[in-house]
């Protein structure tokens, strides 16, 4: 049996362990709800609470699974199909989102009335629960809050919770103090008329009170919660993450360390107007006197059941945390960071599609990534077999000889040939592909660094592209430079301005299923909200402001066969237009997000004269922009690979 098959097995008696714990359960349970979300509703989890990725062997970060005492579903997007297709056993049935039932929806219409569903309620937002509630409710079906996650109970080895340090994230990179969060925060408290609010996302919690840590992979946030009032603040953590330097970094900024598990009943307290903070920051009295700031803010989306239950749920305003927008309109020196930050990345892509160019010559016999010449071959005395994983992991050693590099911010997806046609493939160094020098190979990767996050895709092939592939790769183009070069009137939303992107591919009868473009934090995570660029509908609820970060990334997959994305990270801008018809003020993008776009997957003759004076421009500012970090033979090869493009004469 391989070790595939073997695990396989191994998590097909998982589900009939869960059975067993469902059935004996009180009261009985009929089926169980495996969310992928920690207690924080986090998009990328601690391997700890990898609880749906336990259960059902699929590994990509976002999907459900759903156990019933006859049947197991996995709910995952478009990003995902094939990939938990490969991965899921044939006890599993994959549901697709947006072309099957949700699973609110399947369970209403598939089980029996009076069905009690388990959930745990840390791992589900208020949101979700509500959604759900509401759909089980004409079948008398119960949404029950289990005491104990019963995937905790039959995961035997589960990892152990670590305590990694809690560190500052200094002024001179976040732009802004924490006092002058707190004070615009506390402001918003009163104009709502709340008397506190309880703050459960990573990255919100961090980017107030300017802290960053190591408990998530990828993403330098803290496993923590805030809770704050008109007159205090408070940090749930694990205390021995805090240092006596962050201990005193907090007491002088007025805020109370308090321990991890102690913000359930704090809510409580909250709730009733009791909860009390610290002498040191002058509110030792209680929030009780507060009659007309009664209420409690919570962000649905974030905060879990399990604290909402908690709350005077008459007492609660529902609202978007009102830390969203502060933390996505970045500030002058977040910025300034992000510039920076991407052409230090812009510098180790160059250098890692330099250096893969020549390795693919010499252990291939590739023409390389500025000819098209046919007859590539692997040669007689190979020196260096190359996979998918050992130049992903060249590419991060690029990145990490860069100024302020703290790890990378996605697990790289780095894809040869079909494996580019998974959205979102995750390489395994035991089964990862070998570079093939005639097939498209696909690298969507980021950094985290000290200043900025990024997030960059190329495309690329070291052989002879078809004409097919080059036709692909330029619809992509058109449709990443249409969006690149918008100008809209504020207002807009993300959802107006996706069909730019998917206009070019449209006209061929081509598609993408994923959304177009996503904000980027600050030294945070490389997914941020509130705001997207997207066909869903929730693209539609936040307008694109200036200063808001967004990624540029159209592309299109075509099954077994190969997949194409290009993106960039984008700063909205204020345009500098001839008119202002309705005085509403009009904007445009910047591209900070610097690796060219290889020129032999291009055809021309599909690109206006407009596109083609975009391309040779951004790549005359490229060249510019990148070669004081390139070393004499990197900058030769930029120099090749920015050479401008002519059009049909």
């Amino acid at each position: 049996m391989s070790a595939d098959s073997e695990a396989a097995a191994g998590r097909d008696a998982l589900l009939d362990e869960l059975r067993a714990l469902m059935a004996a359960h009180s009261p009985p349970l009929h089926a169980l709800v495996v969310p992928s979300e920690d207690a924080h509703q986090s998009e990328y989890v601690s391997e700890r609470d990898k609880r749906r990725q336990f259960v059902s062997g699929f590994t990509g970060s976002a999907g459900l699974a759903l156990i019933t005492m006859k049947e197991a579903l996995l709910w995952t997007d478009g990003r995902y199909f094939l990939q938990a297709e490969q991965q899921l056993s044939d006890r599993w049935k994959l549901m697709r989102m947006g072309e099957d039932l949700p699973v609110e929806v399947w369970i209403a219409d598939n089980l029996s009335d009076e069905a009690v569903i388990g959930i745990n309620p840390w791992c589900i937002s208020v949101d979700t629960a509500q959604r759900y509630e509401h759909a089980f409710s004409k079948k008398h079906q119960t949404l029950f809050q289990l005491s104990s996650d019963l995937v905790d109970e039959i995961w035997k080895d589960r990892p152990s919770v670590k305590a990694l340090p809690v560190f500052v994230q200094p002024v001179e990179y976040a732009g802004r103090s924490v006092t002058e969060k707190l004070k615009e925060l506390r402001e918003k408290l009163l104009h709502e008329k709340t008397r506190g609010i309880i703050i459960a996302a990573l990255d919100e919690v961090a980017w107030l009170y300017n802290i960053r840590g190591n408990d998530v992979h990828y993403s330098p946030v803290v496993h923590s919660y805030s809770i704050v009032t008109l007159h205090s603040a408070f940090f749930y953590v694990d205390k021995r993450k805090v240092s006596v330097e962050v201990q005193n970094y907090m007491t002088e900024n007025g805020i109370d360390i308090k321990d991890y598990n102690m913000v359930q009943s704090d809510a409580s307290l909250l709730a009733s107007g009791q909860l009390k903070g610290s002498a040191v920051n002058g509110s030792s009295h209680g929030e009780n006197d507060m009659n007309e700031n009664s209420k409690v803010w919570i962000d649905s989306n974030s905060c879990c059941l399990a604290l909402y239950s908690k709350l005077d749920q008459d007492q609660v305003l529902m609202l978007q945390s009102p830390i969203a927008l502060p933390k996505a309109v970045k500030n002058p020196v977040e910025l300034d960071g992000l510039r920076k930050a991407h052409i230090r990345d812009g510098a180790a892509v160059v250098q890692y599609l330099a250096w893969l160019d020549k390795q693919m010559q010499e252990n291939y016999g590739a023409s390389g990534y500025f000819s098209e010449a046919k007859g590539s071959q692997k040669k007689e005395h190979m020196k260096v077999k190359l996979t998918e994983v050992s130049v992903s992991d060249k590419l991060e050693g690029f990145r990490a000889s860069k100024e302020h590099f703290k790890g990378l911010s996605f697990p790289t997806i780095s894809s040869m040939g079909p494996n580019a046609a998974v959205i979102h493939y995750s390489p395994e160094a035991s089964s990862c592909a070998e570079l093939d020098a005639d097939k498209i190979y696909l690298c969507d990767s980021g950094a985290q660094y000290l200043d900025g996050t990024t997030d960059i895709t190329r495309t690329v092939h070291f052989g002879k592209p078809s004409e097919h592939e080059k036709s692909c790769y330029t619809a992509v183009l058109k449709g990443h430079i249409a969006l690149d070069t918008a100008v809209f009137p504020n207002g807009t939303t993300g959802h107006a301005l996706d069909i730019l992107s998917r206009t070019p591919l449209w006209r061929r009868g081509l598609d993408y299923r994923h959304g177009t473009g996503h904000g980027i934090g600050s030294y945070l995570n490389v997914h941020e909200g509130p705001h997207l660029i997207s066909f869903r509908p929730s693209a539609r609820n936040v307008p694109l402001q200036a200063s808001m970060t967004v990624t540029d990334e159209p592309g299109y997959y075509e099954d077994g066969s190969f997949g194409i994305r290009l993106e960039n990270v984008l700063i909205v801008k204020e345009a500098n237009t001839k008119f202002n018809f309705g005085d509403k003020g009009y904007l445009a993008f910047e591209h900070i997000t610097w690796a060219p776009y290889q020129t032999k997957l291009i055809d021309t003759t599909l690109l206006t004269p407009a596109e083609i004076e975009w391309v040779n421009a951004y790549h005359s500012d490229c060249r510019k922009i990148l070669q004081p970090y390139l070393n004499e033979q990197e900058k030769e090869w930029l120099r090749k690979a920015t050479e401008p493009i002519a059009g049909v004469k």
